[in-house]
Parts: C-alpha cells; structure tokens; sequence
C-alpha cells in the first residue's frame, strides 16, 4: 500500500530517529524549579538566536503569543494585528476569553505588512474614551497569507515609530525559521525588531512539541508565572526539549528543501511560484471539497481553506518523490 502524503500543514511531522535518541538520553531535571539542563540550555540559546536576555519553553505556540502579548498590554488596552492573524483568527480568542485584553484588526494585502497602515490605527494612551493600543502583532511569515515573508524595511519602519510611540511589538514567529532561510535575514535582525516574540520548534523543524518566547529577562521572569497559572507549569520535560535543540542542530537548513519542494508544486498545479516564498502553496479558484475528497481517495492530504481554497504545505516527512506523486494526483484532478 502507497504511503499516505500528509500536505495538510507542517504540524503534522514526526520525530526523526535521531531525534528520537536525542530525546531518550536527555539530562532531565523538574523545570518548575528550573533544574531541568536541556530546557535550559534551549532557552539560553534561543534567546541567544532571537537577540534577546532570555526565553521561557512553553507547550504550544498559542501560549507563546498570548503570554507574549500579556507582557506587553494590560487588561482593558488593545492589542492591534493583521485581520488575517493567527493570534486573532486561531487561538480561539484567548487574548480577551483569559487576560482580558481586546483585539482590533487592519486588514492587509495578503498578509502583507504594511506599517503605515497599521500606524494609522493605533489608539493613542491617555485618552479616556479611547481603548489605548498597548502593542502590535506581527506574523512572520503569515500563515493565511500563504507563507509570505514578511518585509524588512516595514518590519524596521514599524520598530523606529514603536520606540518614540510608546507602543510595543509582538512577534508571532511560528515560522520565523522559515523567513530567516528564504530571506538571508539573521535571525537577531528578526528578533531585535520585536519586544517579545515567540517561535514554534514543532512546524517546520520537525519537533513533537514546543515553541520558545523571547523577551527581556524581566518579563520572562513574569512570564513563567503565568506559564504556571495556565497549566503550563512541566518538569521533566527535557525530553522535549533535546527534540528542539537537535532541531536547531540538523533541520533549520534543509528548511531550503521545502521552500525547493513547495516551488515544484506550484509550478505543476499553475500557481504562480512568485506568490510562493516558502513552504506553503494555495490554490485558488478551485473546487476545495471535490479536490480534497479525491486527493484524499488517492492517498494525498490537503487542507482546505475554503469552498474554493486549498493549502499545500510542504515539510519534513514529505520528501522529493513523494511531493511529486502528489503533484501528480492533483495535477490529474485539476486536469492541468
């Protein structure tokens, strides 16, 4: 029986065997304490990566962005993103359900950043018929917006106003490896442009589990006591944490594969491979249910987006062949 091809989305790989014995023979300690080494050994250098003091291991990268935004808006203040952002449209409303915080939205193009236009929406603080804006969140790259990197100079010219604007800045960076290998952007550079940020161990890089939040050592000393009051308080997780530092050591280069693996589909399917700049491929115009259902029935797995949408991500577990039998299967159901 043909494997199955798994294109839904880059969450869905499995630890390699190495990382599999990486995580076996993992010097543990109970994290609560902060007594586990390899955790701490992954904070220190992610937060050394992202240009930043230090970083907290969280379990998913939901916690990572909320617990980020927290840090930097209150109760009652805003939090102003993308209308298309996965901190608004997929985490299930959290920032207001458990902190409190509101969110407002600008709507892009594409998921594009625009910091102008983000600028001009931004509430000031001191007015008392206003809901202040606390912070803005960035998304990079953008999921809804097909994995676009997002643009330097507008990532740098939303920065320089935040310092003289008193407003903060979020990084949802759930594939910032991503962007750092298609764009050449160090990762630091990505890093230092945000007050806090969070990046995401188990898409792209192939680990079971985690994301790791960067910020000031000030505010990740707050952070792990609202990790703690959301349940996400863990000891000996170290065998995770192996799984994110043997990530950091073998799959943040071969990220260039998939970015290779996602152009060959768009080019096969008719999409236009100047829209692709990582790893996912959308298909428009096309008949979703039918084209997912049949793809399905031929062994391929697609995500569809809506009635007349499909997402292609390509990662990890997908490789050369297998990504070219897939393209196969739905170049046939498209006819193209």
């Amino acid at each position: 029986m043909t494997s199955l091809i798994d294109l839904r989305s880059d969450t869905v790989t499995r630890p390699t065997e190495a990382m599999r014995r990486a995580m076996a023979s993992a010097d543990v300690g109970d994290d609560v304490y902060g007594e586990d080494p390899t955790v701490n050994a992954l904070e220190e250098r992610v937060a050394a990566l992202m240009g930043h003091e230090a970083a907290l291991f969280v379990p998913s990268g939901t916690m990572g962005n909320q617990i980020g935004m927290r840090l930097v808006a209150e109760p009652g203040q805003e939090v102003l993103a993308d209308a298309d952002a996965h901190v608004v449209t997929y985490e299930m409303g959290a920032a207001a359900a458990v902190f409190g915080l509101s969110t407002r939205t600008v709507v892009s193009d594409g998921g594009r950043l625009d910091a102008d236009a983000l600028i001009a929406q931004v509430r000031p603080k001191g007015d008392w018929h206003l809901t202040a804006t606390a912070a803005i969140a960035v998304e990079n790259t953008h999921n809804r917006g097909g994995g676009i990197v997002q643009p330097l100079d507008q990532l740098q010219k939303l920065w320089n106003w935040s310092r003289e604007a008193d407003v903060a800045v979020h990084l949802d960076g759930a594939r910032l490896f991503n962007a750092h290998v298609a764009s050449g952007v160090a990762l630091d550079t990505y890093g230092r442009l945000a007050d806090t940020a969070s990046v995401c161990l188990s898409k792209g890089l192939g680990a079971p589990v985690g994301s790791v939040l960067v910020s000031s050592a000030e505010r990740i000393a707050v952070a792990r006591l609202w990790r703690k009051r959301l349940g996400g308080g863990m000891r000996q997780v170290g065998v995770l944490a192996a799984a994110g530092l043997h990530a950091l050591d073998h799959h943040v280069d071969r990220l260039t594969e998939d970015h290779e693996h996602a152009q060959l589909l768009a080019k096969r399917l008719g999409a236009d491979p100047a829209t692709v700049e990582t790893n996912m491929v959308v298909l428009d115009d096309v008949p979703a249910p039918m084209l997912a259902e049949a793809a399905k029935a031929q062994g391929v797995l697609v995500s569809q987006v809506s009635a007349t949408r499909v997402r292609l991500v390509t990662h990890l577990d997908v490789d050369r062949a297998a990504v070219e039998r897939a393209a196969d299967v739905l170049a046939s159901i498209l006819g193209r």
